[in-house]
């Protein structure tokens, strides 16, 4: 007999990266051997309740199944076990390391003290530290121990900074889920699929696969992008470039002073000197852009003067603009400008070193911007200013301030127009001007850079304003609006002529004009090609017919096990079908032994079909019949007879079914009736397996194929294969 402990023991943590039984999103299912515990609720741990809710105040907005904010505290408040309050400890933990998550449950088995719990993830590594560090947080709680929550959650949210989304990808995928488009990340960074196979787009945060790489070296050529902008018509600053510090100063003469100075190939201001007067801040700043920049060359140009602004372009539109302002600290007499700035310009709240900031820290002694300004000023980082004295620290930049509701619409025309001449789909234009509500040509405003791939935290998270949809306006320019990124794809679940039913549908879909893959127990299938042999009804074949750009079409045969072990590798489906309720004995590893838990792994099939889509549902077994009332688009029931109960029903209803009737395939809507084929009519080996022709034809007709081209698909499947 074994001996219980007071303690929580994984027997299994499973990441399901796609829809399955507890939810059509990717959760982490971990079982539980929760030991003594079982026979300690909640209530009757002394302290525990009041230590909880110190350690973790914010799981008062836990609502649980009570249903209302402080729910789950309720529960704890009445009793309620070890398993249960960890699921809630978990969320909580991901939350206050900045990924915002809030669906779990658990859930008893037949085997006493053992649960399996599932919760929310956005990412596994970050969930499966958070399930490991909820595990001992909880247990310390329980035993009034101490435990270092800060410093686990700091840990967290570092590993959230590393493994997760950067915030301006988020958003935009966040986007994309309102619009129900599907994604799938393609890389450990913010390379991101949006839609599947054929009907995809990428980004990479601000860039798309529409972003065009001559766009982006003309933009970052900073001389030839001005000269561009100049033959069209749009205001830029006068300048040239120049190869030496001497030709700096002359051109710098030649043009007035003050002048700018900045990279010839730079980017996001780096390497950029304004306001410069003198020579030696000629000289000093020449040095300064060649530095940053790729190449040796610099750009000087006419200084313009008034606030600068970026204003993102989407496609042929503004969608958002910032401005910036001057950094100033004012001297106390006894602290160095590091420590000004630390007091002054870094305690604001909405600055920081990370994604999530919209401003940035200041490091004066860092920074090569902010020490050739200091220089200009006879100051180092450590000088100490007189009391009272104002210091510059930055004379431009910080665009993190909104001004999008202020833009003149011919600033905004100008802007846009910059964006088409240099070739970019997302830019970001930098002007400057002293008042953005007026044309550019009244205040001698000017347009000094087109950027590629711009910073979108200004315009998410400005420092002052309001946030803006960028994410809805990228995907409103990638996706037309009756777009969804999706193909058609089948779902096929059930133990019974499954990878037939698969293979006959894709055929049919092939037939029709698209094409189509297969992933199924028999190998992997593009169009009439057998391009895997082995099993490949599982995620990661299955994966690769969603990323297949030249798939029109998918089908997908699953099994119960595949739901369990990885969950569905799509997220929705036009067409689902489920053939039967197998049986349970090879699942009891699973914790799974009879015919009800069966039916709920089935019927996640059924769950994911679209609301436009169509389950396909065998009439001659009792338990999928029953699914139809879970699925959210229409119903198609298949048969060998019409007679069956929930054909009749349907029938009546003036809805669809597949049925056989004197050997004829009918395809029957209501009491209207019309023969396909004889099933004589098709090969033995196809007509000895009825039931799954009436579901591959059941899924064609949901799949609005033609009845002729139904009939052509199951007459020439035989001959359709071919090896790679």
């Amino acid at each position: 007999m074994t001996t219980k402990k007071k303690n929580i023991e994984f027997l299994r943590v499973t990441h399901l990266r796609g829809p399955n039984i507890w939810t059509y999103r990717p959760v982490i299912e971990a079982w539980l051997d929760i030991g003594e515990l079982e026979d300690a609720p909640s209530n009757t741990l002394p302290g525990f309740y009041d230590r909880m809710l110190a350690a973790l105040p914010g799981l008062i907005e836990h609502r649980c199944g009570v249903g209302e904010r402080g729910g789950f505290l309720e529960r704890v408040r009445e009793g309620t076990w070890a398993g249960h309050i960890l699921e809630h400890v978990v969320l909580e933990l991901q939350n206050l390391a900045g990924m915002r998550t809030g669906f779990g449950q658990t859930r008893s088995t037949n085997t006493v003290g053992v649960y399996k719990m599932a919760f929310r993830t956005r990412q596994e590594q970050v969930g499966r530290a958070a399930l490991l560090a909820g595990r001992d947080l909880l247990m310390a709680l329980i035993n009034d121990q101490p435990y270092d929550l800060e410093a686990k959650v700091t840990e967290l949210h570092e590993l959230v900074d590393d493994l997760c989304l950067g915030p301006s990808t988020a958003h935009i995928v966040d986007a994309a889920t309102e619009r129900k488009i599907p994604f799938i990340r393609l890389t450990e960074g913010n390379l991101v699929q949006l839609g599947h196979g054929a009907a995809q787009r990428r980004i990479w945060t601000a860039e798309t696969d529409s972003t065009s790489a001559i766009a982006e070296s003309i933009a970052s050529d900073k001389d030839l992008t001005k000269t561009l902008l100049q033959s069209c018509g749009v205001p830029v600053p006068e300048g040239s470039l120049v190869k030496s510090a001497e030709e700096a100063w002359e051109e710098a003469q030649d043009i007035g002073l003050p002048v700018v100075v900045k990279p010839y190939d730079g980017n996001h201001g780096r390497g950029v000197s304004l306001n410069l007067m003198t020579e030696a801040d000629v000289v000093a700043a020449y040095h300064l852009a060649a530095r940053k920049g790729d190449s040796k060359s610099v750009i000087v140009e006419r200084f313009v003067t008034g606030n600068e602004h970026r204003l993102l372009v989407v496609g042929k539109h503004v969608v958002a603009a910032a401005k910036g302002e001057a950094l100033w600290v004012i001297g106390n007499g006894t602290s160095n400008i590091i420590e000004l700035v630390d007091e002054q310009i870094n305690t604001d709240p909405r600055r920081g070193t990370n994604e999530d900031s919209p401003l940035n820290a200041i490091a004066p002694q860092h920074g090569a911007e902010h020490i050739l300004e200091l220089e200009r000023q006879g100051l180092t980082a450590y000088s100490i200013p007189l009391d009272g004295q104002k210091v510059l620290i930055q004379p431009n930049g910080n665009v993190a301030f909104d001004v999008t509701d202020e833009v003149h619409p011919e600033v905004a025309r100008a802007a846009a127009l910059a964006a088409r001449i240099v070739g970019l789909d997302i830019a970001g234009v930098d002007l400057v001007a002293d008042d953005i509500s007026r044309p550019l040509e009244e205040q001698r405003g000017a347009i000094i850079e087109v950027n590629a791939s711009p910073g979108l935290l200004a315009h998410l998270k400005p420092a002052e304003g309001m946030p803006r949809p960028i994410g809805t306006a990228i995907i409103a320019n990638l996706f037309a609006a009756n777009e969804s990124g999706r193909i058609p794809i089948v779902g096929v679940a059930g133990s019974q002529g499954t990878s037939l039913i698969a293979r006959l549908i894709a055929c049919i879909l092939s037939v029709s004009g698209k094409h189509t893959g297969v992933a199924s127990s028999q190998g992997l299938f593009l169009d009439s090609r057998h391009v895997v042999k082995t099993n490949c009804a599982n995620w990661d074949a299955s994966q690769r017919l969603l990323l297949n750009r030249s798939v029109q079409a998918a089908v997908f045969e699953t099994n119960p096990r595949m739901i369990l072990s990885d969950g569905l590798a799509y997220d929705k489906c036009k067409v689902g079908v489920v053939t039967d309720i197998s049986s349970s004995t090879e699942l009891a590893e699973f914790y799974v032994t009879d015919t009800e838990q069966m039916f709920k792994i089935l019927r996640t099939q059924i769950d994911v079909v679209l609301p436009d889509g169509v389950a396909v549902l065998n009439a001659g077994i009792p338990q999928v019949a029953e699914m139809a009332e879970l699925c959210d688009g229409s119903v198609i029931f298949y048969g060998l007879d019409a007679a069956l109960a929930p054909i009749v029903s349907h029938r009546s209803k003036g809805k669809r079914a597949v049925f056989l009737k004197d050997s004829n395939i009918i395809l029957a809507s209501g009491n209207e009736e019309l023969v396909l084929m004889s099933l004589s009519s098709l090969k033995p080996s196809k007509a000895q397996q009825p039931e799954s022709i009436m579901a591959a034809v059941a899924a064609a007709w949901a799949l609005e194929i033609s009845p002729e081209l139904i009939g052509a698909g199951l007459r020439t499947f035989d001959s359709a294969t071919k090896n790679s």
